[in-house]
């Protein structure tokens, strides 16, 4: 889901640019995701692996030919796809590659939010990914500032990775449990809230929107926090991964999370 969150500023900037209406094609298990998205009608489910089936690809097909689409903005890949397109009548269709493109782009390295913005120069829609906020509902939001801890003294979110691996683990659930007693010796009032990984997409970017800073190395959170402009710590993100704006920092990326210790956690919350 995370790699849809990514998407929302450039769908966003191209349906208001544009004043276009728009479809997504995704996984059905991340099109939740687009409901964050008011522009966005509908959501198409196809897998985009290998080992998707010949009428799945049929009714994409069908779901593809039907409306009049003006643009395509593609980034998926494989031949499936390059076939599903070219059977269609879209007549602008942008990607990396492919048979079926009638406008090639390359995504340079950075911000992932930012660099969709390959997609949208051909059509003429400058991105800002940056300054996008979600428009979130006033009653949501209410629920989830009722949820919160009771107090008046910041609210932190932590938001630990729900699936580490032996590869890539996550910090240790120890300093995430010491995190909050050494922030108490500085802001005793502090309130501490764990981010949930139940509810839709727009409950949890609503328990989002409510924190006032968000420590996450979970990537559906953190990309939540990007996009509601909540302050973040990211463990495990690169600087050049995230955007340049104040209240949002990258920590951990150039070593293992298992070697950062609460001080340097402290630190770049700003209470170091």
């Amino acid at each position: 889901m995370a790699t849809q969150l990514q998407a929302i500023p450039a769908v966003a900037a191209v349906a208001a640019r544009l004043q276009a209406q728009v479809q997504v094609a995704c996984p059905a298990g991340v099109g939740a995701a687009w409901k964050l998205v008011p522009a966005v009608e509908k959501v198409l489910g196809y897998s985009f692996d290998g080992a998707v089936s010949l009428a799945d690809w049929a009714n994409l097909l069908g779901g593809v030919r039907e409306p009049d689409f003006q643009v395509c903005l593609n980034l998926g890949s494989g031949w499936p796809i390059d076939l599903m397109l070219s059977l269609g009548h879209i007549p602008t269709r942008i990607a990396t590659g492919g048979f079926s493109a009638t406008t090639t782009v390359s995504r340079q390295a950075g911000w992932p939010n930012q660099t969709l913005e390959a997609w949208l120069r051909p059509i003429g829609v400058p991105l800002d990914a940056a300054s996008y906020r979600l428009s979130l509902p006033k009653p949501t939001l209410e629920e989830a500032v009722a949820a919160a801890p009771a107090g008046d003294g910041p609210l932190l979110l932590l938001a630990p990775d729900p699936e580490p691996t032996a590869a890539e683990p996550d910090w240790p659930a120890q300093r995430w449990q010491e995190l909050p007693q050494a922030i108490r010796a500085r802001l005793p009032q502090l309130r501490v809230l764990q981010a949930r990984r139940d509810g839709s997409p727009l409950e949890r970017a609503a328990q989002v929107a409510a924190a006032d800073v968000v420590l996450s190395s979970d990537p559906i959170t953190t990309e939540l926090a990007l996009l509601s402009g909540t302050p973040l710590v990211a463990l495990g993100r690169s600087g050049d991964s995230l955007p340049h704006r104040p209240g949002v920092q990258g920590l951990g990326a150039a070593t293992s999370l298992q070697d950062l210790d609460v001080a340097d956690v402290l630190q770049a919350l700003g209470l170091g």
